[in-house]
């Protein structure tokens, strides 16, 4: 039977109880990220109308949308009422709506799913469900990752890796595959990153932007006293272990 972990704060709503009338077993937890958890791929966030119009305003919307991604392969928002009626109460202003719309869907590549009340948000998560449970049934929700407790190299590696955007247990999996160690993805170019599967190119982009960018109080030690970015860094390290 397909299984959904959904988010204590969700008891309020219908939407768990509709679930389970559509023969979805639901199970309480506390969620540190998203409201609905279908399995280790896929995570979703739920808003009414209302609340997806303030938090484009006060900047809620996109912490939530990042830390979706961070934890999900695919991450998808369902935003449950009238944005029209939402938009007049909450004085936001279209453009600002639509940029939000935009931004979602292309630079973060998120889903948005539109429905018009708790009965159809019930009935697309269940849609959402049985697809992923028929494409494995074995599939089951797992916690962020923890830090680990041995000291087995495979164990560490996938900790460093899905602890950059958008990488989550199974593309860190395909990286080390692909590149071998965890210097070489750090030294990879943004086409090769861009090339994982799982991986855009706008997620590539911020991948490789976070690996060199240089972090304003490091300073190599030389003759330039330039500063030098982690890629950089690693890559001394390794011509300096390949001399010895």
């Amino acid at each position: 039977m397909p299984v959904v972990y959904v988010d204590e704060r969700e008891r309020s709503s219908k939407v768990p109880q509709l679930l389970i009338e559509k023969g979805v077993t639901v199970i309480f937890k506390f969620l540190d990220v998203g409201d609905y958890v279908i399995s280790n791929r896929i995570g979703i966030e739920r808003k009414t109308a209302i609340d997806f119009a303030k938090s484009i305003a006060d900047g809620r919307l996109f912490d939530q949308a990042s830390r979706l991604l961070q934890t999900f392969e695919k991450a998808i928002i369902v935003i449950e009422g009238s944005l029209r009626r939402a938009t007049k109460m909450t004085n936001l202003k279209r453009p600002a709506l639509i940029g939000a719309y935009i931004t979602l869907t292309l630079d973060m590549d998120i889903a948005i799913l539109n429905t018009r009340d708790e009965e159809e948000t019930a009935e697309v998560i269940k849609r959402v469900v049985l697809k992923e449970f028929k494409k494995s049934p074995t599939l089951s929700f797992r916690k962020p990752v923890q830090k680990p407790t041995t000291s087995e190299a495979i164990e560490w590696q996938l900790y460093i890796l899905q602890a950059f955007p958008h990488i989550g247990p199974k593309i860190a999996i395909r990286i080390l595959e692909k590149f071998g160690s965890i210097i070489n993805f750090c030294n990879a170019s943004l086409s090769e990153l861009s090339k994982v599967d799982g991986l855009s190119e706008s997620k590539a982009a911020e991948i490789y932007r976070v690996l060199h960018a240089i972090y304003k109080e490091f300073k190599r030690e030389g003759k330039s006293g330039v500063s030098k970015s982690l890629a950089d860094y690693l890559q001394h390290q390794k011509e300096e272990n390949q001399e010895r």
